[in-house]
């Protein structure tokens, strides 16, 4: 079983997208929606959903105010300002770190876990799909992402799945790292503009620090061809395999206005030729 991961280093470069083309072109898969802050491949794979349990990650203090004492000790020592003018907990600052309950004189105070978003395994025509959303405001979406992409890996040695093919998050932080965990290749999807080129280098330092080997695609590259050149080249100093250019159709949003996949929609398309190139770069990696 192999273990593919989408990512990039900022959002909006279509990297969900991307991920959701290649899932209809992969045979015998696990699609894991590892972006849990920002979900939204569910919007294009229309799964069916068949089990769905609640993640408990977070941790919030709870008041207990027959114990409490007004002594305001709690609010002096807050850093995240969680505590109001009455002594009350704010649930969307607690950061759960547990310094009021540690010095609280009374105990009145205590570190409750709490139910910070759901994780569901569906149906998806391509196959089983494991998801989940984070409940908003709420924190540990790296452990939300660990839990989803464990779920997925045991989900296809179960059913002797040959790839688990992941939507990752976007940027360089927590979510990203829990993305990649375990992963054998990082198709890394970014865009011809230099915030893009930017994150682009920050996303592959992540990669590089973890030896996991990547692949990046150019979306829409011809927007900016100057800058798109500019990414071609950095990856040709460094070593990097380019898995392919991905050309701006206005076709891909008129797919998903209808519900479908451009390479469904229209399979005869420029955008489809070069997705079909792609996973054939990505396979022939996976396979070296």
């Amino acid at each position: 079983m192999k273990k593919v991961t989408v990512i990039s280093g900022k959002g909006g470069t279509g990297k969900t997208i991307v991920t959701a083309n290649l899932t209809s072109m992969a045979d015998n898969l696990v699609l894991a929606d590892c972006d849990v802050d920002a979900p939204n491949m569910h919007l294009l794979m229309a799964p069916e959903i068949l089990n769905e349990d609640i993640f408990r990650g977070g941790k919030l203090a709870v008041k207990n105010n027959e114990k409490c004492i007004d002594c305001g000790l709690c609010k002096r020592l807050c850093n995240f300002g969680a505590i109001t003018s009455d002594f009350e907990v704010d649930k969307l600052k607690c950061e759960g770190c547990g310094l009021c309950v540690a010095k609280c004189p009374t105990n009145a105070l205590q570190l409750n876990i709490e139910d910070t978003g759901d994780i569901y395994l569906s149906r998806s025509k391509f196959g089983p799909m494991v998801h989940a959303k984070l409940g908003i405001g709420a924190e540990n979406s790296g452990k939300l992402v660990s839990e989803v992409s464990q779920k997925a890996e045991v989900l296809a040695k179960e059913q002797e799945k040959d790839l688990v093919l992941v939507d990752g998050s976007p940027g360089i932080g927590c979510p990203v790292v829990a993305s990649l965990n375990g992963t054998d290749l990082a198709l890394i999807v970014t865009e011809p503009t230099k915030s893009g080129l930017a994150d682009l280098k920050r996303v592959l330092q992540v990669t590089e620090h973890f030896d996991i080997p990547a692949l990046v695609v150019i979306n829409k590259f011809d927007l900016n061809e100057n800058i798109a050149v500019e990414i071609e080249e950095f990856c040709q100093e460094h070593d990097i395999m380019l898995a392919g250019r991905i050309p701006f159709d206005s076709l891909v949003v008129e797919a998903m206005r209808q519900g479908e996949l451009i390479v469904e929609y229209s399979p005869e398309s420029q955008v489809t030729s070069a997705l079909k190139m792609i996973w054939e770069r990505v396979n022939n990696k996976l396979k070296e």
